[in-house]
C-alpha cells in the first residue's frame, strides 16, 4: 500500500514540477532551473544503482545458481541501449534546428523510457528501505527531469497540444512502471530469474542518469 501512495507523490510532483512550467513558457514569462536538484539526485542514483540494486541482482542470480554474471551484462546492456538512444537524439538535435519538433519529442521518449525503468525497479522493491532509497532517488530527480523537459517542450515548435500529450506521457510512464514491475514479480515464484534481470536493467538506467 505504501507504495501506491508514494507513486501518486511521484506523479504529483512530475505534474507540480513541470505544468506549471509549460504554463510559464507559453505566456513568456521566466524561471529558474534546478540544476543542483538534479545533481543531488545523480549521486542518489548512483549510490542506489551500485550498491544496492546491481548488488542485489547479483545475489540473486548466484542465489539461482548461475554462475555468469548476467547482472553486469545486463546493467552494461541498459546503459549501452540509453546511450544509444541519446546518441540518436544529438544526431536529430544536429541535423534540425533547436526548435524542430523531433528533438524535444526524442527527448520526452528517452525520459519516457528512464522514467518507465525507474518505476519498474521500484515496483519490484521487496524491502521497505530499498523503496525509501528508491523513492528519495526518484523524486528528487523527477522535479527537475520534469521541468526540463517542459521547458524544452515549452521552446519547441509543437502546438500546446502536442506539448501537453508528450510530457503527460512522460509522467504517466512511471506509475505503468510500477505495474509492470508488480507484474514481474508475480512471476518470479516460476521464473526466478525474472526480478535480478529487471533488477539489472533499471541499476543500468540508474547508472546512466547518474553519469
Amino acid at each position: 500500500m505504501i507504495e501506491v501512495w508514494l507513486t501518486i507523490v511521484v506523479v504529483l510532483v512530475a505534474l507540480g514540477a513541470g505544468y506549471p512550467a509549460l504554463q510559464r513558457k507559453w505566456r513568456g514569462e521566466g524561471f529558474d532551473a534546478l540544476g543542483w536538484v538534479d545533481a543531488f539526485a545523480a549521486g542518489i542514483f548512483l549510490g542506489a544503482g551500485l550498491i544496492h540494486m546491481l548488488g542485489d541482482s547479483e545475489s540473486d542470480f548466484v542465489s539461482a545458481g548461475v554462475d555468469y554474471p548476467f547482472a553486469m551484462v545486463i546493467c552494461g546492456g541498459a546503459i549501452l541501449v540509453l546511450l544509444w538512444l541519446e546518441h540518436l537524439g544529438n544526431e536529430a538535435a544536429a541535423k534540425k534546428p533547436a526548435s524542430a519538433g523531433a528533438v524535444p519529442l526524442i527527448g520526452a521518449a528517452m525520459l519516457s523510457v528512464h522514467s518507465f525503468l525507474a518505476g519498474a525497479a521500484f515496483g519490484t522493491s521487496s524491502t521497505l528501505s530499498v523503496t525509501l532509497v528508491l523513492f528519495l532517488a526518484v523524486i528528487a530527480h523527477k522535479g527537475a527531469a520534469s521541468l526540463a523537459l517542459a521547458r524544452r517542450l515549452a521552446e519547441s515548435a509543437l502546438s500546446p497540444g502536442i506539448a501537453l500529450a508528450a510530457f503527460l506521457g512522460f509522467v504517466a510512464m512511471f506509475p505503468v512502471g510500477v505495474g509492470f514491475g508488480h507484474l514481474a514479480l508475480a512471476l518470479t515464484a516460476s521464473h526466478p530469474l525474472v526480478e535480478p534481470s529487471l533488477v539489472a536493467v533499471a541499476a543500468g538506467t540508474f547508472l546512466y542518469l547518474g553519469t
